[in-house]
């Protein structure tokens, strides 16, 4: 099932669970932490304040986005040449002329909202003329995430379709397997950092994926909300069920790993790397990149049950949310280093393009550094949608 259909029958469940977006005066946003900020009514260049505000201006609109806040892996797209420009953190005298360098007429930043980071957005706004706006991050939130920015970006069939995708993703994956006893989660590690110790307790962005498909995460132990660095004494204690690797090197080492290779997912073969192109499937972003993510955490943790096809879903959402159409031998690549199961069938000759553009538009397209794609442009297309704030007029603000 593709994810077009897979968003129209969730597409019924969106009034019920968010409400109807409002229309409010137009110029005036109101952001997660209930900032009223004036914004132009054509927003044409978009400063990302961090990488997950990127992934969210890339998927919606990326012939808006100013600049990168960090370089994706794959180099995408290389062929508008967008400059990196970093992070807006820090000094907010250092970020204002960022700001001002990238030309930007929005700054959006993505993640979790603070009050020190409500005072940050005010001052570089106070310094160069451009408002900035906060919107939370949480994985719960993304679709309504995808919806507010679409409108406020003038691409809001382009959100209303991803949030579409991204409530399927959310809701029911999660809500097959939360079914589960807790007698048979597995439980699970993971393993972000060149020596596999620092991880995400419950509750934190590195870790939501692993809370929502259901799993135990064995850091819970210490706390929640967290990246913390933890011991090998804890890990022998914890003994998980399976591991989730980041980076690639540490995969490659870890049977060889004296502290890592007597622990039961090292000796039963379950360990598994996390796909990073052109971004995370976990985390690195914790944005909408997850999604697909989702997917394959179900698949590895519950193998026994119904599953989807991951490899069309994976192509489905490469080319919906990304703009790119990956091969078949870029799949099995993927598949490969995921764990995902073999497979002896073709799944892509039949697949609709979910990612092009309507009425024809074809901006140049992006060129990637993944090897068998054929490049495309997610969501280049700028069509008129009313300015709003959040559901209800409520910030989305964590509890």
């Amino acid at each position: 099932m593709s994810l077009r259909l897979r968003a129209a029958i969730a597409a019924a469940f969106v009034i019920c669970a968010f409400g109807a977006l409002p229309a409010v005066a137009a110029g005036e946003f109101t952001d997660s932490a209930g900032r009223i900020v004036v914004v132009p009514d054509q927003v044409s260049r978009v400063l990302p304040a961090d990488t997950t505000a990127e992934v969210l201006v890339y998927v919606l609109a990326p012939q808006k986005l100013a600049g990168w806040a960090s370089r994706p892996r794959g180099a995408l797209p290389t062929s508008r040449r967008i400059p990196v420009l970093g992070q807006l953190m820090g000094n907010p005298a250092a970020a204002a002329a960022v700001a001002r360098r990238a030309h930007a007429n929005l700054i959006i930043d993505a993640g979790v909202i603070t009050p020190e980071r409500a005072v940050f957005a005010d001052q570089v706004s106070q310094a160069t003329g451009v408002p900035y706006i906060l919107i939370d991050n949480s994985l719960d939130r993304t679709p309504t995430m995808l919806r507010v920015i679409g409108r406020l970006l003038g691409v809001a069939d382009r959100g209303d379709d991803l949030a579409g995708s991204a409530e399927h993703a959310i809701n029911a994956i999660r809500g097959r397997l939360l079914i589960q006893s807790p007698a048979v989660r597995p439980k699970v590690y993971y393993a972000r950092g060149p020596v596999g110790l620092e991880t995400g307790e419950p509750g934190s962005g590195a870790a939501a994926s692993i809370d929502a498909a259901g799993a135990i995460n064995v850091a819970g132990a210490l706390g929640a909300g967290q990246r913390i660095t933890v011991t090998p004494q804890q890990l022998q204690v914890w003994n998980p069920d399976i591991i989730i690797v980041q980076d690639r090197r540490f995969f490659s080492a870890i049977r060889r790993n004296r502290a890592w290779r007597n622990l039961a997912a090292v000796r039963n073969n379950k360990v598994f790397l996390e796909p990073s192109e052109p971004f995370g499937w976990i985390n690195d972003p914790p944005g909408v990149n997850r999604l697909i993510g989702l997917y394959w955490l179900s698949q590895i943790f519950y193998p026994g049950e119904a599953q989807d096809d991951l490899r069309s879903l994976m192509a489905d959402f490469y080319n919906k949310f990304y703009g790119i159409k990956l091969t078949d031998a870029q799949i099995e690549a993927i598949a490969k280093s995921a764990g995902i199961a073999p497979s002896d069938t073709p799944h892509l000759s039949a697949l609709p393009t979910l990612g092009t553009t309507p009425n024809g538009a074809n901006p140049a397209a992006p060129e990637t550094g993944l090897p068998g794609i054929t490049p495309g442009v997610p969501g280049a297309v700028n069509e008129p949608g009313r300015r709003g704030g959040l559901p209800n007029g409520a910030p989305m603000i964590p509890k």
